[in-house]
C-alpha cells in the first residue's frame, strides 16, 4: 500500500477539478464531493499508517518522476513515507476530513459554497505535498501552496474589507518568512549539493564546520537553522511574525480549525523537526528557537487574558501553543514537539469547531454580537453537546490529567527543566497558568451565568445539526484519550520508539517526562534518570496545581457573580489597555513599516505625475530634472525590468520561429548544410 502513496494527494486534485469546473452546477453537492475526496485520502493514509506502525516501518521513497535536472543539481518529485510523515499525515487527513464534514452544515446556504470546498481540497493537496515531499523543494511547493490557500480562505468573504485586508496581511507576512526559508534551502544545497532529506542527513559533517559571523563563532548548521526558523516564524506565527494569525479569524470558522489550529500553522514545527539532523549541530539556533518559543507562549497567552472575541481568544491560544512546540524543539526534545503537535490538533480543532457551533447558533443576533462573549452566557442548556465537548477541549488544553494536553505539555516542561533551560521552564509554566485561566474565562462567559444575547436571537438558539456535532464528539474523544493512545506513560509508549528513526536525538535528551522519570527512579535508583525521581514528583504536583489554579481563579472571577474583573481593570487601567490592544504591535508596524513604504511610493508616484505637469505648465528646471530622475527610476527600472524580459523573449521567439517553418525542403537544406559544415571541419582540422 505504501507504493500507492500518490493516491493521497491525487483525490484532492480530483475534487478541485470537479468542483472548480462544475461547482456552480453541482451547488451544495460539491460539499459532499469534496468531503468524499478528503475521506478517500484519509482511508489511504489509514492503510499506510497501519502498514508502517504494525508492519514494514522504516523509510520508503515513492519516486514519481524526475522534476529538475541541471548539471549536478537534480530534484525528483518523490514522496517519503516514514514515521514522521505518517504521524503528520494522520493529523492532516483526519482533522481535514472532519472539518470538511463539519463545513457541509456550517456553510449551508452560503453563496460561495462550491468555491469554499474547492479551496478546502486545494489546501489539502498543498498540505499533503508539504508533508510527503522527500526533499526541501517539494516541501517548498506545498509550503507556498498552503500560503496561497490561506490567502484565499481567510479572505473568502472578500466583500468585507476586514476579511480581504486580513488575507493580504497573511500573504505578505508569510512571504517575509519564506525569504528566510529560501536562503536556508540555498545554503543547504551549496554545502551538501542536494536537497533530499536522507542525503542531507548523511552530510551533517559539512554543516558542523565552524564559521565566524560578525565576531560570533558559530556553525553553518546554526546559520541554516536560523534561516529556516525565519520561515517557520512566519508560517507558525512566532514573534515577531505572528501578527497575521489573529486577524485570520476573519475567515469562516472551519478555516480557523483546519488551517490555523491543526495543520498549516504546524508546518513550521514539522519543517524544523524534519531538519533535526542539522539542528543537533546548531546550538545557537536551538537556543534562539527555545527562547523565541517561550516568549511567544507567554506573550500571546497574556493577550488572551482580556480578549472578548471568542475566536480571537482561541487565535492567541494557538500562537501560545505553537510557542510550546518550539520550546520543545529548542531544548532538543523533537519528539515532544511532534507529540504536542498531535494532541494540539485534537483539542484546538475541537475548540475552534465548538466556537463555530456557538457562532452558528447566534446568527440571528446583530453581527457585532455574534462573536463577542460579553453578549453570550447561559448557552449551556441550549447547546448541551457543544458545551460538553467544548468543556473537554478546554480541560485538555489547560493541562489537567488524564486529558491529552497534560501529557504532551508535561513532557515539554520536564525536558526544559531537566535539560537546564530554567528560563524556558519558568516562562512556560506561567504561560500554562494563563492558558487554564483564559480558557475557563471563555467557558464561564459563554456558557454559564445569565443569557445576555439579543432577545430576538435568543428565541432561535438551538443545538447545531449532526454534521457539525459528530465531528465535535469525535474530536472530544481524541482530546480525552489522544495523550495515552501511544501507551502509558506516553513517553514509554510506541510513539517515541516509532518516531526515533525520523528524528535526530540530542545527547542530553532522553524523552524526559515526570511520569517517565518517576518510573525510572523506582526501576534503577542512581542510574540515568533515577536521580530525577523526587523532582519529577514535584513537577507533576506543580503542573496539576497550575492547571487547577488557573481554573479556580477563572471561576472566582467569572464563574460566580463577582465584580473582581471590574475592580482589577480599574486598579490597573494601563496594563488592561495594553493587553486589550495587543501591546499595540499592529499599530507599531503600521507606523514604522507600512506607512513609510506607502509614503515613499506616493512620493515616487507624485514625481512621475509632475513630469507631465512640468512639461505642460513649464515648471522650473530643478523640478523637471528631479521629476525625470524619479520617472526614470519607475519607468526605466521597475517597468523596464518587466518589459525587458518580455522583449527579450519576443526577440528570440522571432528568430527561432524560422527553425520551425513547417516546410520540409527547408529542413532538408538545414540538414545538408549541417553535414557540409561537419565534413568541412573534419577535413580541415
Amino acid at each position: 500500500m505504501i507504493l500507492n502513496a500518490w493516491l493521497i494527494p491525487f483525490f484532492p486534485v480530483v475534487g478541485v477539478l470537479i468542483n472548480g469546473i462544475f461547482g456552480k452546477r453541482l451547488g451544495e453537492k460539491s460539499g459532499y464531493i469534496a468531503t468524499l475526496m478528503a475521506g478517500l485520502s484519509l482511508l489511504v493514509v489509514i492503510f499506510i499508517a497501519n502498514e508502517m506502525i504494525f508492519g514494514a516501518g522504516g523509510k520508503h521513497t515513492v519516486h514519481l518522476w524526475e522534476w529538475i535536472h541541471a548539471g549536478s543539481f537534480s530534484v525528483s518529485l518523490s514522496f517519503l513515507i516514514d514515521p514522521l510523515s505518517t504521524i503528520m499525515l494522520l493529523v492532516v487527513s483526519g482533522v481535514g476530513f472532519l472539518v470538511h464534514l463539519y463545513s457541509i452544515g456550517y456553510m449551508h446556504g452560503d453563496p460561495g459554497f462550491s468555491r469554499f470546498f474547492t479551496y478546502l481540497n486545494l489546501f489539502m493537496l498543498s498540505m499533503f505535498l508539504l508533508v510527503l515531499g522527500d526533499n526541501y523543494l517539494v516541501m517548498f511547493v506545498g509550503w507556498e501552496g498552503v500560503g496561497l490557500c490561506s490567502y484565499l480562505l481567510i479572505g473568502f468573504w472578500y466583500e468585507k474589507k476586514s476579511a480581504s485586508d486580513a488575507g493580504k496581511k497573511a500573504f505578505i507576512v508569510n512571504r517575509i518568512g519564506d525569504a528566510g526559508f529560501l536562503l536556508g534551502m540555498f545554503l543547504i544545497w551549496m554545502l551538501a549539493d542536494t536537497l533530499t532529506y536522507q542525503e542531507v542527513s548523511q552530510s551533517t559533517s559539512k554543516f558542523a564546520v565552524n564559521i565566524n559571523v560578525l565576531g560570533v563563532e558559530t556553525t553553518y548548521a546554526s546559520i541554516i537553522g536560523l534561516l529556516l526558523f525565519i520561515g517557520a516564524m512566519g508560517k507558525s506565527a512566532q514573534i515577531p511574525l505572528y501578527v497575521w494569525l489573529p486577524d485570520a479569524m476573519e475567515g469562516p470558522t472551519p478555516v480557523s480549525a483546519l488551517i490555523h489550529a491543526a495543520t498549516m500553522v504546524t508546518a513550521g514545527v514539522y519543517m524544523v523537526a524534519r531538519t533535526s539532523p542539522i539542528y543537533v549541530d546548531a546550538a545557537l539556533a536551538l537556543e534562539v528557537i527555545a527562547v523565541v518559543g517561550a516568549l511567544t507562549a507567554i506573550f500571546a497567552a497574556s493577550i488572551g487574558l482580556v480578549q472578548n472575541d471568542i475566536k480571537r481568544v482561541l487565535a492567541y491560544s494557538t500562537v501560545s501553543q505553537l510557542g510550546f512546540m518550539f520550546m520543545a524543539l529548542g531544548v532538543g526534545a523533537f519528539t515532544a514537539g511532534v507529540f504536542h503537535l498531535m494532541t494540539h490538533a485534537f483539542f484546538k480543532g475541537l475548540l475552534f469547531l465548538g466556537s463555530g457551533s456557538v457562532i452558528h447558533a447566534l446568527h440571528h443576533a446583530p453581527e457585532e454580537q455574534q462573536q463577542d462573549m460579553r453578549y453570550m452566557g447561559g448557552l449551556k442548556s441550549k447547546m448541551p453537546i457543544t458545551y460538553w465537548t467544548f468543556l473537554i477541549g478546554a480541560i485538555a488544553i489547560a493541562g489537567v490529567p488524564p486529558f491529552a494536553g497534560f501529557w504532551s505539555k508535561d513532557e515539554i516542561l520536564a525536558n526544559a527543566f531537566f535539560s537546564g533551560h530554567t528560563f524556558v521552564w519558568i516562562v512556560g509554566s506561567i504561560a500554562a497558568l494563563m492558558t487554564a485561566f483564559y480558557m475557563f474565562r471563555l467557558i464561564f462567559m459563554t456558557f454559564h451565568g445569565e443569557m445576555r444575547v439579543d432577545t430576538h436571537a435568543r428565541e432561535h438558539i438551538h443545538e447545531s445539526p449532526p454534521a457539525m456535532t459528530i465531528p465535535l464528539i469525535l474530536l472530544a474523544v481524541l482530546s480525552i484519550f489522544g495523550g495515552i493512545i501511544p501507551g502509558f506513560p506516553p513517553e514509554k509508549g510506541w510513539i517515541h520508539d516509532f518516531l526515533a528513526p525520523s528524528l535526530a536525538k540530542m545527547s542530553h535528551v532522553t524523552h524526559h517526562s515526570s511520569f517517565n522519570l518517576i518510573s525510572s527512579a523506582h526501576a534503577a535508583s542512581g542510574e540515568s534518570g533515577g536521580h530525577h525521581g523526587p523532582e519529577a514528583m514535584y513537577l507533576i504536583i506543580l503542573a496539576i496545581i497550575i492547571a487547577v489554579g488557573g481554573i479556580v481563579i477563572a471561576w472566582s472571577m467569572y464563574g460566580k457573580k463577582s465584580n473582581m474583573p471590574d475592580q482589577i481593570q480599574q486598579k490597573f487601567p494601563g496594563l488592561y489597555k495594553i493587553l486589550l490592544n495587543k501591546y499595540y504591535v499592529d499599530e507599531l508596524y503600521q507606523k514604522c513599516i507600512v506607512e513609510p513604504i506607502y509614503r515613499l511610493m506616493r512620493f515616487l508616484w507624485n514625481f512621475d505625475a509632475k513630469v507631465v505637469d512640468g512639461a505642460v505648465n513649464g515648471s522650473t528646471f530643478v523640478t523637471v530634472l528631479t521629476s525625470r530622475v524619479s520617472s526614470l527610476f519607475d519607468i526605466r527600472t521597475v517597468d523596464g525590468a518587466v518589459n525587458g524580459v518580455a522583449n527579450f523573449v519576443r526577440f528570440f521567439s522571432q528568430v527561432f520561429k524560422f527553425l520551425q517553418s513547417g516546410m520540409v525542403q527547408n529542413y532538408l537544406l538545414a540538414m545538408l548544410l549541417g553535414v557540409f559544415l561537419m565534413l568541412s571541419a573534419y577535413l580541415l582540422q
